[in-house]
């Protein structure tokens, strides 16, 4: 039966088809130790995850347009069906994201990785590439080293942001910024002032606060942002989590969204499109984003180059008043 499983060139191909059937019927399933044992394969690809990451947008949404946890766990969940491969979550701390990734290539627990949070000079990157497991990465580094990535264009997202508040005559922006150490830090910052430079609107970062920061860190800097001397008339979030407080914190300072300012947000949970209507939403496909990244981690491991396996996404104008 296994040398049949296994398409044995030894095994005539009608006799492996009428195996492979009974095996289907049966519900068979391969022991993954012998396997690893016979192919020193784990049949795994491990997606390794703060549980912080879900705070880009919401845990139990299962919209297709938000849910960065579910979505992109789905994406490559489908991508791996039918494949021989298994998908196995992996948490880490924020304090130690290289403990998982030393884990798994020190035991050998997986064929491939995929990892989120990627910063300009990522160490975990440089300790994959030295030790030669394949991986992909959700986000782009800056250290002159080719490999796999999916990645959304957050550069053209800030800008077409400072363009659509422009366009409803805002011309005081506040750019609420990714976690600094974060590579999409750099490209949304950069996107942000190329707006302004070609709109002459005026603007702030603000690195403070982050998704990271909580709601009530959130809600408090919407309040100050409020009562500022140069509080903004158009405000742009890199995470869905900060639409609520925000909004929140400056209505508590008496200024209204639609009427004192618009604010354009990426992605928008159906929750917020449904309660905020007023919010101008940009979408992002991370079931699109986990299909690639599974997809691509899988060419790696076949022996794909790297450079043939880069996909920078373009932002989608989803919803907003006019």
């Amino acid at each position: 039966m296994s040398q049949a499983l296994r398409n044995s060139p030894e095994i005539s191909v009608e006799t492996r088809n009428r195996v492979k059937l009974a095996a289907q019927q049966a519900g068979y399933r391969p022991n993954r130790a012998g396997v690893r044992l016979r192919t020193g394969k784990s049949n795994v690809i491990t997606l390794v995850l703060n549980p912080q990451d879900g705070s880009s947008s919401e845990f139990t949404n299962q919209d297709n347009n938000s849910g960065f946890f579910a979505n992109i766990v789905y994406g490559i969940s489908e991508a791996l069906a039918g494949t021989g491969y298994h998908l196995v979550v992996t948490p880490y701390s924020l304090s130690d994201p290289m403990a998982p990734i030393r884990y798994i290539v020190e035991t050998n627990s997986a064929d491939g990785v995929i990892i989120s949070r990627t910063q300009p000079n990522d160490p975990r990157v440089r300790y994959m590439i030295e030790n030669n497991m394949p991986f992909a990465t959700h986000g782009r580094t800056q250290m002159g080293i080719e490999h796999a990535y999916f990645d959304f264009d957050n550069a053209a997202y800030a800008y077409e942001a400072v363009k659509l508040l422009s366009e409803r005559g805002r011309k005081r922006l506040a750019l609420f910024c990714p976690p600094p150490m974060l590579t999409y830090y750099l490209h949304t910052v950069q996107g942000f002032e190329r707006g302004l430079a070609e709109t002459g609107a005026t603007g702030y970062s603000i690195a403070s606060v982050s998704s990271d920061s909580g709601l009530e860190g959130l809600r408090a800097a919407g309040f100050e942002l409020a009562h500022r001397r140069d509080a903004p008339d158009g405000i742009i979030c890199t995470s869905s989590s900060m639409v609520m407080p925000l909004i929140i914190g400056m209505r508590d300072g008496n200024r209204e969204i639609g009427r004192d300012f618009d604010l354009v947000a990426k992605p928008l949970s159906a929750l917020i499109a449904l309660t905020q209507p007023k919010v101008i939403g940009i979408d992002e496909d991370f079931r699109m984003a986990g299909g690639e990244l599974g997809r691509m981690v899988m060419a790696r491991i076949a022996g794909t180059e790297p450079f043939v396996l880069q996909m920078l996404d373009q932002p989608k104008i989803l919803r907003g008043n006019k």
